[in-house]
């Protein structure tokens, strides 16, 4: 039975999709797959006498992972960017809601402003915060000489500023995925809740901030996951004083030279960030339900 002319069409449909999603694939191949892998070989790996990496498969990493030490600094790191993230909704969502009820030639213009920090380094920006909040930096010279305090605060070297330095660094990537859905927002949804008797507050928690879920739950992911694992900001602000899990990564593959056990709390991390993804998910689900 020869093949009709429209399911070869719908050959040639899907076969220009994967080629379309081609480069993609290779990418996440590429540096995603491959890398992980390679980062799960190595955490089963141990150091001989000499300190080289041999391959003879063992839990002892992972078990040393669940260390009292490094759960504790697991914990600092989940509380951390649990804070920032906080922080990130509670700062961004009405930046985000704001700049997307404006028209389109002032939602331009709010966005470029949201996107400036970008345009200069994230070494720059962070050593310009230093130089705010150190203490004689430009935000105690501005306390002290208004007369609201008498002596420096200090906020260097300080959970305050690695706080700081973290939702200065995500807050951008809460206020896009916010305005986004914000965007597609029908206020004819609202208008029918007022004209069913909700007040302003009924309407944003049962009909605005459903609807905006989605926006929401991609911005967590994208500044949880990556305030856990970072360290320039720990190392900078908190002058390596509150160590993160990104910094006990990185030392333990340029400092203290143990890959296996580095590869190791890198495969946990990775974990944690799928665990975090099923949790929000989830309770995605319960909501479309």
């Amino acid at each position: 039975m020869r093949p009709t002319s429209r399911s070869f069409s719908s050959r040639r449909a899907g076969l220009r999709a994967w080629l379309l999603l081609l480069p993609m694939l290779v990418w996440l191949a590429a540096f995603v797959v491959v890398p992980m892998g390679i980062l799960l070989v190595y955490s089963f790996c141990q150091r001989d006498d000499l300190g080289r990496v041999v391959f003879v498969f063992s839990w002892e990493n992972y078990a040393r992972v669940f260390d009292p030490t490094y759960l504790a600094i697991f914990g600092r790191s989940v509380a951390y960017a649990a804070v920032t993230t906080v922080i990130c909704v509670a700062a961004g969502y009405p930046v985000g809601y704001y700049i997307a009820r404006r028209s389109e030639k002032r939602r331009n213009q709010l966005l470029l402003l949201v996107m400036i920090p970008f345009w200069t380094s994230f070494l720059v920006r962070t050593y310009a915060w230093i130089t705010i909040l150190k203490n004689d930096g430009l935000l105690n010279g501005m306390l002290q000489y208004t007369k609201l305090i008498s002596a420096p605060l200090d906020i260097m070297y300080t959970p305050a500023a690695v706080i700081i330095g973290l939702v200065y660094a995500y807050l951008p990537f809460m206020i896009l995925p916010i305005y986004s859905s914000a965007e597609k927002l029908d206020n004819a949804l609202v208008e029918a809740a007022y004209d069913l008797g909700a007040g302003p507050v009924r309407s944003f928690a049962e009909v605005i901030v459903p609807l905006t879920w989605p926006g929401i739950a991609a911005g967590m992911l994208l500044v949880f996951v990556p305030a856990i694992g970072m360290f320039a900001i720990t190392d900078l602000m908190g002058g390596a004083r509150v160590p993160m899990i990104g910094n006990v990564i990185q030392n333990q593959f340029f400092q203290a030279r143990n890959w296996p056990f580095g590869a190791a709390l890198g495969v946990v991390f990775t974990l944690l960030f799928a665990v975090s993804y099923a949790l929000l998910q989830r309770r995605r689900v319960w909501e479309e339900e």
